[in-house]
């Protein structure tokens, strides 16, 4: 009788990252997916600490309003009674903005007005150009 002895494999001590690179692309694609979600919005630069006041040497802000009705307003330093609807403020800033590109833009919103319509100001300066905007906030009492 014949007996054939079978030969002993060598153990291999690799490692097989096929699944690794499986999970990898899985991810990958979960996240290219996700990312434009995620990214929609309009973005506040809110303060770490409580209120501070705008320094004594920066410029003369431009401050955008709405009032309890929804109008808006842009107060540039000389007082303005004025309202103007969004594509005109729009313009107002970018001519403003041209001639002075570091001056600092704040938002003031009336306490009763509608979060709809400081949200279309927002956007609308963010449009405008505005690289961040400030949010004006009255001390407590």
């Amino acid at each position: 009788m014949q007996s054939y002895q079978r030969k002993r494999r060598k153990r291999v001590a690799e490692i097989n990252v096929v699944p690794y690179i499986d999970v990898m692309l899985v991810l990958l694609i979960i996240f290219m997916a996700t990312a434009p979600v995620i990214t929609q919005g309009v973005k506040v630069d809110l303060p770490q600490a409580e209120a501070e006041l705008l320094p004594e040497d920066s410029e003369t802000p431009l401050v955008a309003s709405v009032d309890a009705e929804g109008r808006y307003f842009l107060d540039v330093g000389e007082s303005r009674d004025e309202a103007v609807d969004l594509l005109a403020l729009a313009e107002m800033v970018q001519q403003k903005l041209a001639s002075n590109p570091k001056a600092p833009v704040v938002v003031q919103g009336d306490a009763n007005v509608r979060y709809d319509a400081v949200i279309q100001l927002m956007a609308t300066l963010k449009a405008a150009g505005v690289p961040s905007v400030g949010l004006m906030t009255q001390p407590e009492q």
